[in-house]
């Protein structure tokens, strides 16, 4: 990962505001940002460790450890909340046999929280490796255990 970062740098800079980007190319490639990493980043970027911490933990985004093979993420926007959102994340978890913002032991799900999807009017709504879903009840939660299952 050492070679991202040094190619990033030559490319665009190693300058503070890259940062974001730098992290959002490290987790496209990676599929998370390694703890490991924080001190290489802050060096190439002349930033204190405790800068890039900061982001990594504020934005929700951002992951530490290695995504499940599959990821699912349900709304947790008020209108997705307003519309049952809280009961079809309980369930979800249930039925994935994963806790909200973690990944099953086997590796093969992540379930994680998302802020807005952009599709109130027909919340709740999820999204499943990368693929929005709508009007989540629980037979969709069903199709939904059923296809990261297989």
């Amino acid at each position: 990962m050492d070679e991202v970062i040094e190619a990033w740098t030559t490319r665009y800079g190693a300058t503070r505001d890259q940062l974001l980007p730098m992290l959002h190319a490290i987790q496209e490639e990676a599929g998370y940002v390694d703890d490991a990493l924080v001190p290489v980043i802050a060096k190439a970027l002349n930033i204190s460790r405790a800068d890039v911490h900061g982001v990594i933990t504020f934005y929700h985004d951002f992951r530490r450890t290695p995504p499940g093979k599959h990821m699912v993420k349900i709304c947790r926007a008020e209108s997705c909340q307003s519309r049952g959102g809280a009961k079809i994340e309980a369930a979800a978890a249930q039925r994935l046999g994963v806790a909200m913002g973690e990944t099953r032991a086997d590796g093969q799900i992540s379930l994680e929280a998302v802020y807005c999807l952009g599709l109130c009017a027909t919340g709740p709504n999820a999204m499943v490796d990368g693929r929005p879903i709508s009007r989540v009840d629980e037979k969709v939660l069903d199709r939904i255990a059923q296809e990261v299952a297989a």
